[in-house]
């Protein structure tokens, strides 16, 4: 009891503290243009210590590095919201599909997710990614199509619920459309959910989209927080031991990871009756 009450009070300052660094790091990259102290093509004296000038140097094209890191946010976190909501909108479809239709095409639905979370997720992406080629809009694809199994699962339990429920019995009594159904009654109740496996999967997404660009399959042109941590590690940032390179990246991408999960914690003690946000 004491343990449900210390967490039902501690509980919102960390949603509180996610909210704060999500603003923050979305007006950082959103005004990257104006707050970069250099442009991205303004080069200097390749591999600068730190300095006044630069102040996490410069990497081996004598671009600096933190205009570079203020404008590869916007990529990361423009990845992240899009996979997520992408593969939170087909979570939700095969969800909502599997747990009201009855036959076989609801045994096909259910087959359909038990087999996407058996597929080892990670090394597909890798393959999918190398196959497809540099690209946002490709790792983007990645994620999204492999991405949606938790949703789904999530989703389909709470109609299982919905369905046996007298006010859904009732509306298939009076013929009302199945679509009707779906949007207006079916969708609202599990709307609370799909919020906070949505802030969750954003998470996911960059860490995936990290990996991926840490590994050469980003796209060169758009330099997210994990192609910066690539070309450190391929162009002799970590051999020179600048870890100013190579640290503040992966340091950003955990912090949003971070921020991500907590609010989606909040949603779900939230969802459950044991927070009250304020």
């Amino acid at each position: 009891m004491n343990i449900e009450i210390q967490a039902a009070t501690t509980a919102p300052k960390f949603w509180r503290l996610g909210v704060v660094c999500l603003t923050l790091f979305t007006i950082i990259s959103l005004l990257a243009e104006w707050i970069a102290p250099h442009s991205l093509t303004e080069s200097f004296m390749p591999f600068s210590p730190p300095s006044w000038s630069h102040l996490l140097g410069t990497n081996d094209m004598g671009y600096d590095i933190f205009s570079e890191l203020l404008h590869s946010g916007r990529i990361s976190l423009t990845i992240g919201i899009i996979a997520a909501l992408v593969s939170s909108l087909i979570g939700v479809l095969i969800g909502m599909l599997s747990g009201y239709l009855k036959g076989l095409f609801g045994e096909l639905m259910v087959g359909t997710i038990d087999l996407f979370l058996l597929i080892p997720t990670l090394p597909l992406m890798i393959i999918l990614a190398s196959q497809l080629g540099p690209s946002i809009w490709n790792i983007i694809f990645v994620i999204s199509i492999l991405g949606w199994c938790s949703t789904a699962r999530a989703v389909r339990a709470k109609v299982l619920q919905l369905r046996e429920q007298d006010f859904i019995t009732a509306l298939v009594a009076l013929d009302i459309p199945t679509w009707r159904i779906f949007l207006m009654h079916l969708f609202p109740n599990v709307l609370d959910i799909v919020s906070a496996k949505f802030v969750v999967s954003v998470a996911g997404a960059m860490l995936v989209e990290t990996s991926l660009s840490f590994l050469g399959l980003g796209d060169p042109s758009a330099i997210s927080w994990g192609s910066m941590m690539h070309f450190a590690f391929k162009r002799g940032g970590f051999a020179n031991g600048m870890w100013t390179w190579y640290l503040p990246p992966g340091l950003c991408v955990a912090a949003c990871a971070v921020s991500f999960i907590l609010i989606g914690m909040s949603l779900e003690r939230r969802d459950s009756g044991k927070l009250s946000w304020f």
